[in-house]
């Protein structure tokens, strides 16, 4: 699998991903690709980004790491963490840094 950054992303915003649940999968839509500050280091391999996804859902699904799979970019494994809640359902932030 190529590099993720945040333009992969950005491609993709809007879209749905499937969560693997096991024996069935959740949507969650991709509804914000953010930048996050730079502060640069030997190594460093991509600049940090944040997304966020929203789950219609009201059942929060706790921080782990999550298989998603997306029609455009296919499967990967994301470390998911609830940050909100609200009428539409709840949403969750991967950052990568």
């Amino acid at each position: 699998m190529p590099q993720l950054v945040m333009e992969t992303f950005a491609s993709v915003a809007r879209e749905t991903f499937d969560l693997n649940m096991g024996e069935a999968s959740l949507p969650l839509t991709l509804v914000e690709v953010t930048p996050l500050p730079v502060h640069p280091y030997p190594g460093m391999i991509r600049p940090p980004f944040s997304l966020i996804f929203r789950n219609p859902s009201q059942v929060v699904l706790p921080q782990k790491l999550y298989t998603l799979k997306n029609a455009s970019l296919g499967r990967m494994d994301v470390f998911l963490v609830p940050v909100a809640r609200d009428r539409e359902g709840v949403l969750y932030q991967a950052v990568f840094n």
